[in-house]
């Protein structure tokens, strides 16, 4: 047994299928085969129960992969220990970001963090946040940019910092011509919302009190899938809708005869957090990362230190 093994018998725990393991190890389908079955052999247990269809780990299997998976994590410390002698922001990183965080946030910092982290690889995951959560406690995410805070004790956080919410109203709407817009302006109003798979129609019925839309009726069931979607609504006089401050940045939102605006509530924000395993080795590099996206944040969100 040796650390490679280990490396494979994760990548197939990982994977579930022996061909992805083996290009995600560099390595031929037989070759991995033909090494997990040696292992299998030395070990006198069976790790994996194979079909034609699926490969599923068995029981024992389960144990041994957590262990093997702890030693590749421990030998990976050891090899970013030396790396981090020189720049804690080398080597290959996967992030995640939801959908309605990415197309916003990673262009502000993205083209500098290549200036400066010439040797950073790094790999941008966009999905939900159920799914982002499932990719880190699977290992084939390092960490996430998300808006709902872990409950988990294996997870950990750098908070980035706190994005208010912006009302988006057709130009022909009784707000156009009052200042301020609060709690009380909201309520009763047909405000638009992403689907539920999306974790920010939850965060903007909570920070602005707002109830579910009634089952029946002319607006019943009626949400979008982007944001972009959701303004396309508001231009066609559907309703309201509240976007993050970072989606208006730079104009990516502005659409005919919509008006996007500040709310006159500061408790109307979702606050973005770096998500990562608690076990995981490169926390220098982590924090580097956090540094860098929160030089580059503009003045309508809040950083946090």
């Amino acid at each position: 047994m040796n650390l490679r093994d280990l490396q494979y018998l994760v990548a197939v725990s990982e994977t579930r299928h022996f061909g992805h393991a083996a290009e995600q190890c560099f390595i031929s389908q037989p070759t991995l085969s033909g090494q997990i079955q040696k292992l299998e052999n030395e070990l006198g247990v069976t790790l994996f129960e194979r079909t034609n269809r699926s490969v599923s780990v068995t029981p024992v299997g389960r144990q041994i992969i957590e262990h093997a998976r702890r030693v590749v994590e421990q030998v990976e410390t050891i090899r970013t220990l030396a790396q981090s002698q020189k720049d804690p922001l080398t080597g290959p990183l996967r992030v995640g970001a939801i959908h309605t965080l990415s197309p916003y946030l990673l262009p502000l910092f993205i083209l500098d963090l290549r200036e400066r982290h010439p040797e950073l690889l790094l790999e941008i995951t966009e999905s939900t946040t159920d799914r982002l959560l499932k990719g880190l406690r699977d290992h084939s995410l390092d960490a996430a940019l998300l808006a709902t805070p872990p409950d988990r004790d294996d997870l950990e956080y750098i908070a980035l910092f706190e994005e208010p919410f912006w009302l988006a109203h057709p130009r022909d709407h009784a707000f156009y011509t009052q200042d301020d817009i609060g709690l009380d302006d909201l309520a009763g109003l047909d405000v638009l919302l992403l689907s539920n798979e999306h974790c920010l129609s939850e965060q903007v019925m909570a920070a602005c009190r707002l109830k579910e839309r009634p089952d029946s009726g002319p607006m019943a069931g009626l949400k979008a899938s982007s944001l972009e979607t959701l303004v396309q609504l508001v231009a066609m006089d559907m309703g309201v809708t509240l976007v993050p401050a970072l989606s208006v940045h730079g104009g990516r939102l502005a659409t005919d005869g919509v008006i996007l605006r500040e709310l006159g509530m500061p408790q109307a924000f979702r606050r973005i957090d770096l998500v990562y395993r608690s076990t995981f080795p490169r926390r220098a590099g982590l924090a580097l990362l956090a540094d860098n996206i929160r030089q580059v944040l503009p003045n309508t969100v809040r950083p946090l230190h």
